[in-house]
């Protein structure tokens, strides 16, 4: 079955430098996929590869079999507006929280017609309905609405964030490290709102150096090191079973970067 998004033999070069070579990942409708490995090996490279911010130094993205790089500029605009992405920095506007969530909605309102749909069922959100307030309710901050953004603590923030990027109902969500410096309770909603992404046949990408957050939430794990993607599998085989003995070396601290 061909994944939303696939990466086919990527390889990602800084100067002449490759961060990393061969990598080939899918990930389809409704699943989430961890990678975890030590930093430096180019987890957030590869995040922003398949978030198309740049184009890989060779081998092919496709989302849903369209390469993107050889595809025209609009249709890779098209691809862009499938994907939503959510930082270890939130990067909120200096507004409220309405006006935040509204954004993501706002820019994407020439994609296609079901989001348009969306768009004008979205300023009902005033009311009480539509994408913005049902994005808060997942993360539990259908409260915050009318609340300014430079009022949140940390952890909100970051609820908010991903409470933006779901408004639009994105095909792919890409998580680059979302609960990082987070407390538990806000850890534990960020997670909670992943796997509703996922029911809701999102597929999810994230990065994460938390194994016992992968443990709980994903699918499917890689695990990449300075030469890739070395093992990728179902999550109980990864941490129970891992066929590369590098694996277990990494999950049991024996590996030192």
């Amino acid at each position: 079955m061909t994944g939303v998004i696939t990466a086919r033999d990527v390889t990602q070069c800084y100067d002449t430098d490759p961060v990393f070579e061969g990598v080939d990942l899918s990930v389809q409708s409704g699943e989430v996929v961890a990678l975890i490995g030590p930093s430096g090996v180019g987890k957030t490279s590869l995040l922003r590869l398949l978030a198309l911010f740049e184009p890989p130094s060779d081998g092919t993205i496709t989302y849903d079999g369209v390469d993107v790089w050889a595809a025209s500029e609009s249709q890779r605009l098209t691809c862009r507006r499938r994907l939503g992405m959510v930082f270890q920095d939130q990067s909120l506007f200096d507004a409220s929280v309405r006006r935040n969530v509204e954004y993501g909605v706002h820019v994407r309102k020439p994609w296609p017609e079901r989001l348009r749909r969306n768009v004008a069922d979205f300023f009902g959100s005033k009311n009480g309905t539509g994408p913005a307030v049902d994005a808060l309710a997942v993360v539990e901050l259908e409260d915050a609405i009318d609340r300014s953004a430079d009022s949140l603590s940390g952890g909100e923030a970051q609820r908010i964030a991903f409470a933006r990027a779901l408004a639009y109902e994105p095909d792919v969500l890409i998580l680059d490290e979302p609960t990082s410096d987070l407390d538990p309770r806000n850890t534990d909603l960020i997670e909670q709102a992943v796997l509703e992404a996922s029911r809701r046949d999102i597929g999810i990408v994230m990065a994460t150096h938390d194994m016992n957050q992968a443990k709980r939430i994903a699918d499917r794990v890689g695990v990449l090191l300075d030469d890739g993607i070395i093992e990728l599998g179902p999550t109980d085989q990864i941490f129970e079973h891992p066929r590369d003995d590098r694996t277990r070396q990494f999950i049991d601290g024996e590996l030192i970067y």
